[in-house]
């Protein structure tokens, strides 16, 4: 074998090495698409976060209890962080931070098996008066309120998040959403303690 010989095949190899790493490394697939499960996540989970950090600036600032400021600080600061990492990655995919779909939309075909459906409502949120009523609270009030708000707004983050790992084989989102489980479940429990030293119960569980 001539040594030109020997460096035609070693250039081939290489290539042929460096399309396998880019195949597997940068994905089989490329980055996930406008209607994929992940854009979805990706999209509707920052709104989902966007209330629950509203929420938390709400009771932090009328109550002086510390166990809860401390919990409202924890989910401010967390969920803001989450919620940039959901932009980073639409703007990584090269996809718009809002998507041609209705919100829910990825999540309609797993709540029906794989059928087509409606997209449902964004589980867990708040409505508008409700809201209202969290801002206009005081003292205890804010506090049981606060807690009952979040514990169902958890439960939904917790559904969205198990959604996603049912749909998607893509590793940095399926690692968010598995912490976004393992937290939100752990604070969930946390805050059913809260309520029950306040002679208080959660609202029931979201089906």
């Amino acid at each position: 074998m001539t040594s030109r010989t020997r460096l035609i095949l070693v250039a081939l190899l290489s290539g042929l090495l460096a399309a396998a790493v880019t195949f597997f490394v940068i994905g089989r697939a490329g980055p996930p698409g406008d209607g994929s499960p992940e854009a979805g996540f990706a999209r509707d989970m920052a709104v989902h976060h966007a209330q629950a950090v509203e929420m938390s600036f709400a009771v932090r600032d009328v109550s002086d209890d510390r166990a809860l400021r401390g919990l409202s600080y924890d989910i401010i600061t967390t969920q803001t962080a989450q919620r940039g990492v959901f932009m980073g990655w639409l703007q990584q995919w090269g996809l718009n931070q809002s998507g041609s779909r209705p919100s829910m939309a990825w999540m309609a075909a797993h709540a029906s098996h794989g059928t087509p459906a409606a997209p449902a409502a964004m589980p867990g949120m708040a409505s508008q008066e409700e809201m209202r009523r969290l801002v206009a609270a005081k003292g205890r009030d804010a506090e049981v309120l606060f807690l009952q708000l979040m514990i169902r707004h958890h439960q939904g983050g917790v559904k969205m998040a198990q959604a996603l790992l049912d749909l998607s084989d893509r590793d940095e989102v399926r690692t968010m959403a598995r912490h976004i489980v393992d937290t939100q479940d752990g604070e969930i429990e946390y805050m059913t303690r809260l309520l029950a030293e306040r002679d208080a119960r959660p609202y029931p569980a979201l089906a």
